[in-house]
């Protein structure tokens, strides 16, 4: 998956000692100090337990708070990485709707990776809300390019095809500790989420977040790789951090509501 993930889960950045500020990023008030002992996350998905889901309790009107996906909406990111190399990412929730393998039907958001306008990753992923507000992450289409022709389409997953479990890409009732499962497909994308903050700030080009939401998405694959998200209240993901060895930086900048 790629790294905003906008759209999708990635692994990235170190471990939840390292201070904020040398990431690079304005975290204020926030408790990233680890959370509740007891939080008995909510009964969501952990590690490759199995889930058995109820179609008829699933939406593609997908309207949690912290990453509402509107039809036509459009996220534009800027992506850096310790070379300074730049890419840009463009994230749009589509009028479509894909009937996923295990009866439930997603909303499709399209999201687009280039390097100097060339092709890099090209993604659509699916997701659907659940009637308590949880937003599923339920596959992908991905295909990854080489000098702007298609490489591979590697990462691709389906939930109920070939043993992937579906995961969940925000919780509807997100508490400081609580854990989750993002995905899962065997050695392909096992990525695992965690809410490390309710009232973080992120400063990025398309403005200033106060009251975000901070989450940490690691990965088993990529036990070194770790990653901060924030989460800003009626506009979604506006910042990641990576941490891993080195910083890489994705961030905002323009947000248009679809509607």
């Amino acid at each position: 998956m790629h790294s905003i993930g906008i759209g999708k889960p990635k692994a990235i950045a170190g471990a939840l000692a390292v201070p904020l500020a040398a990431l690079a990023i304005a975290a204020c008030g926030g408790d990233e100090s680890g959370g509740d002992e007891g939080n008995d996350n909510q009964g969501l998905p952990q590690g490759s337990e199995p889930v058995e889901l109820d179609p008829a309790e699933f939406t593609t009107e997908i309207d949690n708070p912290y990453w509402p996906m509107t039809p036509d909406s459009r996220w534009v990111y800027s992506e850096t990485d310790t070379e300074g190399t730049v890419q840009r990412v463009v994230v749009t929730v589509t009028n479509k709707a894909k009937q996923i393998a295990n009866g439930i039907e997603a909303r499709v958001v399209h999201d687009v990776v280039t390097e100097e306008g060339v092709p890099v990753e090209v993604t659509d992923d699916w997701y659907a809300q659940d009637s308590g507000g949880n937003i599923w992450y339920l596959g992908e289409d991905t295909i990854e390019y080489e000098n702007g022709k298609p490489k591979t389409t590697a990462g691709s997953f389906e939930a109920g095809v070939d043993g992937a479990q579906p995961g969940i890409i925000l919780p509807a009732d997100p508490e400081v500790g609580l854990t989750y499962r993002q995905e899962y497909y065997a050695g392909e994308a096992e990525d695992q989420g965690e809410i490390v903050s309710l009232d973080e700030q992120a400063e990025v080009p398309a403005g200033n977040f106060t009251d975000a939401l901070m989450t940490k998405d690691t990965n088993p694959l990529e036990p070194k790789v770790n990653e901060f998200k924030f989460y800003a209240r009626d506009v979604g993901p506006v910042l990641t951090v990576a941490v891993s060895g080195c910083s890489d930086r994705e961030e905002l900048l323009s947000y248009a509501p679809g509607g």
